[in-house]
């Protein structure tokens, strides 16, 4: 699923829908919140009154949560109103996550927001569908060591700079962690498209309107699906955040990590559609601060996304 972005209207009656990508809203110091798609998860930032809703049963960071928690149910129309549509045309749900029309929209709500709610679970989760390690939306173990992308020229020479520095330092922290190998094919920056089959993905400028920083996708999306798209407010200010900090989380999600707030009894419920390979982490990469995330410095894997990591990528 895009990084951080900025939402205007407030989701109806407190609830989120689920999504990948981080939201953004720094007036009156604000809290950072996330977004995603059935296929693109991305990075974005909300305040905190647009992620808060849902009442939080957690207990202290690591121990376990409550064992049952009813989490209200979103109608399609809350749910609808609470996505947004990019400069793409991809509906935008869930903080960063991502389908290609109204119609993918529905059934996604059909198939994943309304069954099961009120379960609770933990841990630090793989995008997986149909329960059991085999339904994981992972890399294969060839593929895993060649994730090729490139990034576009469009981006302009100063920014596409500090993009290659961050993205430099982003793939090298889940390579140190991670049997995976990211791999920049410098040779196709001039024809950084959506279409180019050259590489698995590519790194885009994207004007959202504010909308999000940065958005991403998931293993197991189609080649037009699979790509990293960064908002030109990325490369101003949003400390305590960085630019390196926000694509280690969207290339979480590349790697098919989900949100680790992705739990009925969190502000943030999301869907079903995962699988915990560690115990909760309230400071994970992986989770948003304002849904009662630690991680309040720059977004930095932990020693459990690293145990994580190496589960899915031995």
């Amino acid at each position: 699923m895009p990084l951080w972005a900025v939402l205007g209207p407030t989701v109806a009656q407190g609830r989120v829908a689920s999504g990948r990508g981080w939201w953004r809203n720094q007036a009156d110091g604000a809290s950072p919140a996330v977004a995603r798609s059935e296929e693109i998860p991305m990075l974005k930032f909300r305040s905190m009154a647009l992620l808060a809703g849902v009442a939080l049963l957690g207990t202290a960071c690591g121990g376990p949560e409550a064992s049952e928690t009813q989490a209200p149910k979103m109608t399609w129309e809350e749910f609808r109103a609470s996505a947004v549509q990019d400069p793409e045309g991809k509906w935008i749900f869930d903080m960063d996550q991502s389908v290609d029309n109204e119609e993918e929209l529905r059934a996604y709500f059909d198939n994943n927001v309304t069954p099961d709610q009120g379960k609770s679970h933990e841990g630090l989760a793989v995008y997986n569908v149909g329960g059991g390690a085999a339904n994981d939306r992972k890399w294969s173990a060839t593929q895993k060591g060649n994730l090729t992308y490139c990034i576009s020229n469009t981006f302009g020479t100063t920014n596409k700079a500090k993009l290659v520095t961050a993205m430099n330092s982003a793939t090298a922290a889940w390579e140190a962690t991670a049997s995976v190998n990211f791999i920049h094919s410098t040779s196709y920056d001039a024809s950084c498209t959506a279409s180019q089959a050259g590489v698995l993905f590519d790194v885009r400028p994207v004007n959202s309107g504010g909308q999000y920083l940065a958005r991403a996708f998931f293993p197991g999306s189609a080649r037009s699906g699979r790509n990293v798209l960064v908002d030109n407010t990325a490369f101003g200010s949003i400390a305590p955040w960085t630019l390196a900090g926000i694509l280690r989380h969207e290339l979480g999600h590349v790697l098919g990590f989900r949100h680790e707030h992705t739990r009925q009894s969190t502000p943030c419920f999301e869907d079903n559609n995962w699988r915990a390979l560690t115990a909760y982490d309230r400071s994970s990469v992986m989770h948003y601060p304002q849904c009662n995330g630690t991680q309040t410095g720059d977004l930095i894997l932990t020693s459990l996304d690293k145990t994580g990591a190496r589960a899915l990528y031995p």
